[in-house]
């Protein structure tokens, strides 16, 4: 989405709080506490929040997740993400607060919560065909001055370069890991592969 778009869509604040809340509660709205679907709304015009009848705790739609604990309204947060996945070199706190009118340190809060959200965790399995080999990363070794030097540079496991530890599914997603070489036994690629 480009910052014109992102303009029309969200232009008040209440629109970027809808949008959230049909993103997260798709089939209707369900407390973030215990889950339960025994909620209604409060009556207040200014605040969009909740309460679950069955843990009888107030709950709104920025609960459990970045932007929980903010007074910085939702549809500034959503223009401070746009200008963050539109910059083509990356986006400094100083022009964000520039560009969203605000201070320095509460922009530069926001982004590392941002960039934080971002940040896969690579929690999920691979599916499908799934291909993994370890590679070593440190570039190609000087070549020897001395023409006696029993000590070639090995290759392989032997080496002084790091290893990184990948697995790839056909088509899909990656996870990476650098890895000491004691890690590439078998016993403890096993624990790599395995949830």
């Amino acid at each position: 989405m480009n910052i014109f778009e992102y303009f029309k869509k969200f232009e008040q604040n209440q629109d970027a709080v809808k949008f959230l809340e049909q993103v997260r509660w798709k089939d209707g709205v369900t407390c973030v506490y215990c889950n339960s679907n025994k909620t209604c709304k409060h009556k207040e015009k200014k605040k969009s929040r909740w309460q679950c009848w069955n843990c009888n705790k107030s709950f709104s739609v920025t609960t459990d997740t970045i932007f929980h604990h903010t007074h910085v309204d939702l549809n500034k947060w959503f223009l401070l993400i746009a200008l963050m996945i539109n910059a083509k070199k990356g986006l400094s706190a100083c022009q964000a607060a520039r560009d969203l009118g605000m201070n320095r340190p509460t922009v530069w809060s926001m982004m590392h919560r941002i960039r934080k959200a971002m940040a896969t965790d690579q929690l999920e399995l691979l599916k499908g065909i799934v291909e993994m080999d370890e590679c070593y990363v440190g570039g190609k070794p000087r070549k020897s001055n001395h023409d006696n030097d029993d000590s070639p540079n090995k290759r392989g496991r032997g080496t002084k370069k790091e290893a990184v530890l990948g697995a790839v599914e056909r088509q899909g997603n990656v996870k990476i890991s650098a890895v000491s070489k004691s890690m590439l036994s078998g016993k403890n690629l096993m624990d790599f592969v395995l949830p």
